[in-house]
């Protein structure tokens, strides 16, 4: 089996590739990351496969499709391709918060998500059935989908987006027996929060109410795993957080 990991070069996808290949599947990693990407397809000659693509742009994302299908039996979708940045409504020296930063943050991790998960959808729905199922679906959105921080304004519209998108993809997809759930994650040890001071990340940490740490990707990878091998898992999003709501900032 055949499994296509979007940002699989690194954090979350990087985790939930390699517990893909501990099954046994073999993985298309899909990623901007050349360097660390075609350092998997070494690593795991003949089992990983890397695509350098934008999620977001249809001709690409159609290659990646492509390299799954070539190595057989395509059923399986982690998406995890994403990205953040700081945006107010209205900036500290009182101009408006820039559009183009906006529609790019949305654009990556929504139009992006939409992208993979129909062309993925579609290549799927011409499998087979077993057991009755043609394939699944893992997306990611963030707890920021539900109580966004001040400055998070495209990334937490993009995610709650994601988040309104799972039931309706589950629905559409019933009939082609192609299961959609969504993991929204909360404070995880991901290459972004690595860059920040240690200050911070301990601050970060003691913030999650249990356990009071950062998220391990492995943790992140576990639940997609178990949502790809549980055939009644299907139309949720599931906060993966330790409990934690986020604050105002």
């Amino acid at each position: 089996m055949t499994a296509i990991v979007t940002g699989g070069a690194s954090g979350l996808g990087l985790a939930s590739a390699i517990q893909l290949l501990d099954r046994g599947l073999r993985v298309v990693i899909v990623d901007l990351n050349e360097e660390l990407g075609m350092a998997m397809q070494q690593q795991h000659e003949g089992q990983v496969r890397f695509v350098k693509a934008d999620v977001a742009d249809g001709d690409q994302m159609v290659k990646a499709i492509e390299a799954a299908e070539e190595f057989g039996n395509f059923r399986a979708l982690v998406h995890c391709a994403g990205v953040g940045g700081p945006l107010r409504l209205v900036e500290r020296d009182g101009s408006p918060g820039s559009l183009e930063k906006y529609t790019n943050i949305v654009r990556i991790n929504l139009i992006g998500t939409f992208n993979t998960l129909r062309l993925a959808a579609a290549s799927m729905a011409k499998n087979e059935p077993i057991d009755g199922e043609r394939g699944a679906c893992v997306l990611t959105a963030s707890v920021a989908g539900y109580e966004g921080q001040i400055g998070q304004v495209p990334y937490a519209s993009a995610k709650a987006g994601v988040i309104g998108m799972t039931i309706v993809a589950a629905r559409d997809l019933a009939s082609k027996m192609i299961r959609v759930c969504t993991i929204a994650p909360g404070l995880f040890d991901t290459p972004i929060l690595a860059k920040l001071p240690e200050n911070v990340r301990q601050s970060l940490s003691a913030s999650v109410p249990n356990p009071a740490r950062l998220g391990h990707p492995n943790e992140y990878a576990m639940t997609a795993l178990h949502i790809l091998e549980n055939p009644m898992l299907n139309g949720e999003t599931i906060r993966l957080d330790g409990a934690i709501r986020m604050q105002p900032r």
